[in-house]
């Protein structure tokens, strides 16, 4: 309790800043889940790609710290940039390929959810197996420094150098802090406003709330479900670019726990509700580090899944419980 109380500042802020990445990875659970109630578990692998996309890009344009301000922008719009495009290209590709199928077939939930659960294997593996698929096509040598030791951790330059910005206390918030957070926020409300106002997203929340309805007013079912999964992995892929700012080690398994927590986070909020997965999110990053300080750091994975237990036994529909399809126009 004493090391809770005497680094209370260091352990929200360090909670938010994870709680953001959280709350980006859950924004494509919920639109998923509210559109197709489906828990597409393959999402955790759609963030890996875009951290590894994010890395590769740094690596390509020869990133590095200690550079000039200009340099660091385009080398983290770039990293914006290519962690979206991968995640939304897997994305899609995973609708395409694991889910489409079977919802033309009108298979039960089980199958899509074993579907999701089989489409996550193959894409960690795939990435985890990157060095041999570039033996087997005879680029080992030119992509050497993109796929080799592809089992083991892939570590990325310090291209922003964390700098105290000011002391709340006795934490020293950093300029690397700051960016995740408000930028996270800042495109959770640039989300929100595109599904409240945009006719896209009026036709996801037209199909999560009456699907047979909307299409009978002329809603391409399809096409807003594409979007969805398009606008969820660009979430995972903002989400990717944060995480490698923030953490900057990748791996082929990352996705997993990650993805686990962020799916967490969406329950938590409330599953199927846009804002409740942001404050999922947050308070899922603050109750991981509070709950760490009181009983250990070895614990902090099993503190996020006993408040999980806890919201299901007591409020099931998570913290505000409202869905997509009933979001407030």
């Amino acid at each position: 309790m004493q090391y809770l109380i005497d680094n209370f500042f260091a352990l929200t802020i360090t909670g938010v800043t994870l709680g953001a990445v959280y709350a980006l990875v859950a924004l494509g659970y919920t639109l998923v889940y509210g559109v197709l109630r489906l828990i597409n578990f393959a999402h955790s692998e759609v963030f890996m790609f875009g951290t590894f996309a994010a890395l590769w890009v740094v690596m390509l344009l020869g990133g590095k710290g200690g550079a000039s301000v200009g340099q660091v922008v385009f080398w983290v719009a770039m990293m914006f940039l290519a962690a979206m495009a991968m995640s939304g290209l897997i994305a899609i590709l995973l609708e395409r390929v694991a889910y489409r199928p079977l919802r033309k077939r009108h298979a039960p939930p089980l199958i899509a959810l074993i579907s999701a659960i089989g489409a996550s294997f193959v894409l960690s593996e795939t990435m985890g197996l990157r060095g041999k698929i570039a033996v087997w096509v005879g680029l080992d040598t030119t992509l050497a420094p993109y796929v080799g030791n592809a089992r083991n951790n892939a570590g990325m330059p310090e291209i922003i150098t964390p700098q105290p910005v000011f002391t709340i206390r006795d934490y020293a918030v950093t300029n690397v802090d700051i960016f995740v957070i408000i930028g996270a926020v800042a495109i959770m409300v640039l989300l929100d406003q595109f599904v409240k106002r945009s006719r896209l997203g009026r036709g996801i929340r037209a199909v999560a709330q009456d699907p047979e309805s909307a299409a009978l007013m002329g809603v391409n079912r399809d096409r807003v479900i594409q979007v969805t999964f398009l606008v969820g992995g660009v979430m995972a892929g903002a989400a990717a670019v944060f995480y490698m700012l923030k953490i900057g080690i990748t791996r082929y398994d990352a996705g997993f726990i990650l993805g686990v927590k962020a799916f967490t986070a969406a329950v938590l909020g409330g599953i199927g509700n846009l804002r409740g997965a942001l404050l999922g999110g947050f308070v899922l990053g603050l109750a991981e580090n509070y709950g760490s300080a009181l009983v250990g750091t070895q614990w902090k994975d099993v503190v996020a899944f006993l408040l999980l237990v806890v919201i299901l036994l007591f409020r099931p529909t998570g913290l505000l419980g409202e869905s997509l399809g009933k979001a407030r126009a």
